[in-house]
């Protein structure tokens, strides 16, 4: 008999974040697991994913918290007046939180599919599909919430951590998701142990589930003017938050250069996405740089992931930091492209302990010097034969696969 599985998502457009993406793969692998899955997202738009079925909540309009969110945004807009700092402080969350949780909770009481499993997912800071189903308890023996980064934000490692206006109702909020969830589900072993020392029962019903290798067709396979496929291209995809710099990198590409003239017709290092807060520095090295090429900005996934799997080195840059739990939503894609991936990470790190504790092209984001042997090494192992830079690891292809995941799911007590 085929299991069912009810997934309650925010959002399912792929374009919109890494979350999305992430998520959409979870549930095409689902799909191709043989699992029968409805989708209840709030996408808010009519899109669906082949095999699956989909349904796009509505939003509840003309109640208070509608109106009342509503001319929130209208204050501050156009009298520049925030008030979501004091309204949050006051309730925990924003009114429009609240009017998309009863959305969502209001449709899943509607909802006649009679799932074995409900998956509840998300994206960023927002668990409104969690705060959703934490209303609804005939739903908690079979709910399990997917926990993709720390929550609330004071929980998150230096140097992300810090203190949101109302962190007390969203702690509160997250206490009774470990309490009341049958099961929780973590992209990474690391974040699993580390939520668990805030919230212990994370540790009693805790899984990982990594985020999916699902397959992905490429539409456009023309490369942009910036990408020469013939030389050695250093590829960093994804957004440069606050804490994650790319100076270390880009004064180790730099140093690589000075130490192998030779290398630096031959060599490119492009950086893609977005990057506000390390804008001024990066205008900076791009003009006397012409080995660096910068896109400050949203790339389409398909660019982007035609990129990746053509790319001589692909690079996943995280902050400083003592540790860092999350398992970044492009590893997959990474380990798909099937390309080396030069790791920019803390030593205790998901992905360095999914790489393993040999592998040797590793480093802290700010070691420029060995930043700079490690790409001398790479380029050295590309000018021999470029296929030497090929990642090979069978291992991790089978753990973000379909099977891997059908493993863990029908292991469930409930599933059963």
């Amino acid at each position: 008999m085929i299991k069912k599985v009810l997934v309650v998502v925010d959002s399912i457009n792929i374009e919109d974040s890494s979350g999305s993406k992430v998520n959409v793969a979870l549930i095409q692998n689902l799909a191709t697991a043989g699992f029968e899955v409805l989708v209840y997202h709030y996408t808010r738009k009519n899109i669906q994913l082949e095999g699956v079925d989909c349904y796009s909540i509505p939003e509840i309009k003309y109640c208070p918290l509608y109106f009342l969110s509503r001319l929130q945004r209208v204050l501050q807009r156009n009298m520049k007046v925030n008030l979501a700092p004091f309204l949050e402080s006051l309730f925990g969350f924003s009114f429009t939180f609240f009017n998309d949780a009863n959305s969502i909770a209001r449709a899943l009481k509607k909802c006649d599919f009679q799932s074995n499993l409900v998956l509840t997912l998300s994206k960023g800071a927002s668990f409104r599909p969690h705060y959703a189903v934490l209303k609804l308890p005939e739903l908690h023996s079979k709910w399990m919430a997917y926990v993709h980064d720390p929550y609330p934000f004071h929980y998150y490692p230096r140097p992300y951590n810090w203190v949101e206006p109302g962190y007390q109702f969203k702690e509160d909020f997250f206490r009774k998701v470990s309490e009341k969830a049958k099961y929780s589900a973590f992209p990474s072993l690391l974040l699993n142990e580390w939520m668990g020392s805030y919230l212990p029962n994370f540790l009693k019903t805790g899984i990982v589930i990594p985020h999916q290798n699902s397959k992905y067709e490429i539409q456009n396979t023309d490369f942009p003017d910036y990408f020469d496929s013939l030389k050695f291209n250093i590829l960093h995809a994804g957004n440069l938050m606050k804490q994650r710099s790319p100076e270390g990198l880009i004064e180790g590409f730099k140093l690589f250069l000075n130490q192998n003239p030779e290398a630096r017709k031959e060599s490119k290092l492009i950086l893609l996405g977005n990057a506000s807060y390390h804008s001024s520095m990066l205008k900076e090295y791009e003009i006397d740089n012409p080995e660096i090429y910068i896109y400050n900005g949203n790339i389409p996934f398909d660019t982007v992931y035609n990129l990746q799997k053509n790319a001589s080195v692909n690079v996943i840059l995280e902050s400083k930091s003592e540790i860092s739990p999350f398992l970044p939503g492009k590893f997959p894609h990474c380990i798909e492209a099937n390309k080396i991936i030069f790791s920019l990470a803390p030593y205790y790190s998901e992905t360095r302990r999914l790489l393993g504790n040999n592998y040797p092209y590793w480093a802290e984001v700010d070691e420029v010097g060995k930043i700079a042997i490690v790409i001398t090494a790479l380029y050295q192992l590309w000018k021999q034969d470029p296929d030497s830079l090929l990642l090979n690891r069978k291992d991790l292809v089978e753990y973000l696969s379909a099977d891997y995941l059908s493993e863990i799911i029908k292991g469930l007590e409930i599933i059963n």
